[in-house]
C-alpha cells in the first residue's frame, strides 16, 4: 500500500505581479531579457522536438555549469517546451545570463556541450546560422549532392574546415550553424559557400591554406 500510494503534490509560492509581468513578457519572441519586481531577469530558450531526447540525455552537463559557474536558476519548462533562465542574487558576471542563452541555443542548434561551453568562457565568440538557398537555389538531387559536398566522405571535408579555420560547423539539413571567433567563422563560411557553388574541395582546401597563416598571425 506504502509503494501505491501517490506522493504528494508540491506546492510553489506565488509569483507577485511583476514576476509575471517578466514572464508574460519574456515569453513574447523577440523580446530582451526582462525583470521583474524582485530585480531578477528572465530569459527562454525554445527547443525543438528533435532535440528533446539529447537536452534530457546532456540536462545535467548543461545544468551544472549554468548554475555553479555562472550563479544562474535554470529549468525545464514542459508546458511551453522551453528552457528557462532566471537571475539570481548569486549572479556577479556582468551579461552572465545572456552567455547562458547563447549556450543553451548552441547546444538546441546541434553543438556538443564541450564546444557549446566555451560561449561560457570566452567573450569574442558566436554563433552564426545560415541555409544553403541563401547562397544558391537548389532542389533535389542538385541539394543532395550540395550537401554531400560539404560533409564529404564520412564528414571528412567538414572537419578539414573545422580544423583549419578553429570553429565547430554543424549540418543540420539545408541548415548550417557555425560555432567560432568572427574571422574564423567569415573563413568557414566563405569555404563553405564555395563548395555550395560547386568548387571541387580540392580547391576550397587550398585557398584556406592561403588564407588561415595571415588570420591566425593577425
Amino acid at each position: 500500500d506504502a509503494v501505491l500510494r501517490p506522493l504528494p503534490k508540491p506546492t510553489f509560492r506565488a509569483l507577485d505581479a511583476g514576476e509575471l509581468d517578466a514572464a508574460a513578457a519574456a515569453a513574447r519572441p523577440g523580446t530582451k531579457a526582462v525583470k521583474g519586481a524582485s530585480g531578477a531577469e528572465y530569459r527562454k530558450v525554445s527547443v525543438p522536438p528533435h532535440r528533446y531526447t539529447p537536452l534530457k540525455e546532456k540536462w545535467m552537463e548543461l545544468y551544472t555549469p549554468l548554475v555553479e559557474h555562472m550563479k544562474l536558476d535554470v529549468r525545464m519548462n514542459l508546458k511551453t517546451r522551453k528552457v528557462e533562465l532566471k537571475t539570481t542574487k548569486r549572479t556577479e558576471l556582468q551579461g552572465a545570463l545572456q552567455k547562458g542563452c547563447d549556450f543553451v541555443h548552441a547546444f538546441v542548434l546541434g553543438f556538443d556541450v564541450q564546444d557549446a561551453i566555451a560561449l561560457l568562457r570566452l567573450d569574442d565568440l558566436y554563433v552564426e546560422s545560415f541555409e544553403i538557398r541563401d547562397v544558391k537555389t537548389l532542389r533535389g538531387e542538385h541539394l543532395a549532392r550540395c550537401i554531400g559536398r560539404i560533409a564529404g566522405k564520412g564528414g571528412k571535408t567538414r572537419f578539414t574546415i573545422e580544423n583549419a579555420t578553429r570553429t565547430r560547423i554543424v549540418l543540420a539539413d539545408t541548415h548550417i550553424h557555425l560555432l567560432g571567433a568572427f574571422a574564423n567563422i567569415k573563413a568557414a563560411r566563405d569555404a563553405i559557400c564555395a563548395l555550395i557553388l560547386g568548387s571541387p574541395p580540392g580547391k576550397v582546401y587550398s585557398r584556406l591554406r592561403a588564407v588561415m597563416p595571415r588570420l591566425l598571425d593577425a
